[in-house]
């Protein structure tokens, strides 16, 4: 590596930067994560591709492939080591991830998720008719597009109302790159120990839920319940975080595309909305850290070491190599070849989920105010994550003045 690591872009200022600006250090660029440790990130299309590709073969996804990991190179508290550690479903390769997802496949069904839209519509009519007074100013993230994902996911595995706000808090900080190292082994404690309690709660009283699914199809797999633990911590997590900053992302962007918004509108185009957005605005930031080279390899013609951190970056979808006018916001466009979920082995078990409640969401929201406006600068909006990106705030008028 020529570059010394002073000089690398760090992973907070991927959020904030541009495909130009960024596509202009390579295909597959160095950066620098928190604690001065580097990976790679993969950007342009092709070269996220291949890292996909690359799965099981050049690339593991257990970190005891990453000897920077495991011989003090990188210290014990390192503060995104309680996501590196945790030994769940995406860090695990070949057999054992395949035995993993199989559980949580038995449970976590298509046909399971699609029966939950009248009851993901009913909760989405709920929060908008709970909305404070609609000629005032309000923050639609604190108010709907947050308690939304955390309300579906909860519900879905069991999770009671008045639990689901803390479980909130601990994935905001586990996801903030403002956190340090203690907060996030404390909130990493804290669920896993809601989480362990949760599974024990439903072996003595089972109910129609997620997690009462996965125990039951537990039963024939022997998963351990350190592993059933990861797992949920792994599903819920994803579950919801992404999808609370995709839907204040859509916000923004309909708000700023008005004619597009107008074409949704009118034409019932949410689906094509939601599948828009997760290329124009993807909610994941820097998918980092995720793979390790098990071997020197080349990326989009990148040398790229033996044992290195490998990731990708959320903004894939901006790359003008690959899609044309990449920086327009068009609902009409091919999204044939998303990679906004991955690809193979590993693609989203949630996507399903995720693509449901996000149109369900968006459509609910703009047909009962379809005059909705931004009350702020959506130049400001910035969310201090680098995992995930999305306004943490965003002021909006619902029914504004002629």
């Amino acid at each position: 590596m020529t570059e010394p690591v002073a000089q690398l872009p760090t992973a907070g200022e991927l959020i904030v930067d541009t495909f130009d600006r960024i596509g202009r250090r390579g295909p597959i660029v160095p950066i620098e994560l928190p604690g001065n440790v580097v990976a790679w990130v993969a950007v342009s299309h092709k070269a996220v591709s291949e890292v996909l590709a690359g799965d099981g073969t050049v690339f593991s996804k257990n970190p005891r492939n990453c000897p920077a990991l495991q011989d003090g190179t990188i210290p014990a508290d390192w503060p995104l080591r309680a996501l590196t550690d945790i030994d769940h479903m995406i860090s695990k390769d070949g057999d054992d991830h395949r035995r993993l997802r199989k559980t949580i496949s038995q449970a976590f069904t298509p046909r399971r998720v699609a029966a939950l839209e009248p009851r993901i519509q009913q909760m989405a009519t709920e929060l908008i008719d709970d909305l404070p007074d609609r000629n005032a100013e309000i923050d639609i993230v604190s108010n709907y597009t947050t308690p939304l994902p955390v309300r579906v996911i909860g519900e879905l595995f069991g999770v009671p109302a008045s639990e689901q706000p803390q479980f909130r808090i601990w994935a905001s900080t586990v996801m903030s790159h403002l956190s340090t190292g203690d907060e996030i082994q404390a909130a990493m404690a804290g669920m896993l120990g809601y989480l362990a309690e949760l599974l024990d709660r439903k072996r003595r009283t089972p109910g129609d839920d997620l997690t009462s699914a996965l125990l039951e199809a537990n039963i024939e797999n022997g998963l351990t319940d350190d592993e059933l633990v990861n797992m949920l911590w792994l599903v819920l997590m994803a579950g919801h975080e992404t999808t609370v900053h995709l839907l204040g992302n859509a916000v923004v962007t309909l708000c700023t595309h008005p004619e597009q918004l107008a074409k949704a509108q009118a034409e019932d185009r949410w689906k094509d909305v939601v599948e828009e957005m997760l290329r124009f605005r993807s909610p994941v930031a820097v998918v980092i850290p995720t793979r390790y080279a098990l071997q020197d390899v080349t990326i989009a013609g990148v040398e790229i070491p033996a044992g290195s951190m490998v990731g990708w970056y959320g903004g894939v979808g901006r790359d003008p190599e690959h899609y044309p006018d990449a920086g327009t916001f068009d609902i009409d466009r091919d999204h044939r070849d998303q990679l906004a979920f991955g690809r193979g082995p590993h693609i989203c078990l949630g996507a399903h989920l995720a693509r449901l409640e996000s149109h369900i969401a968006l459509s609910t929201l703009f047909n009962r105010f379809p005059r909705l406006r931004l009350a702020c600068d959506p130049t400001q909006i910035y969310s201090p994550n680098f995992i995930t990106s999305g306004p943490l705030e965003l002021p909006v008028l619902l029914e504004p003045s002629a």
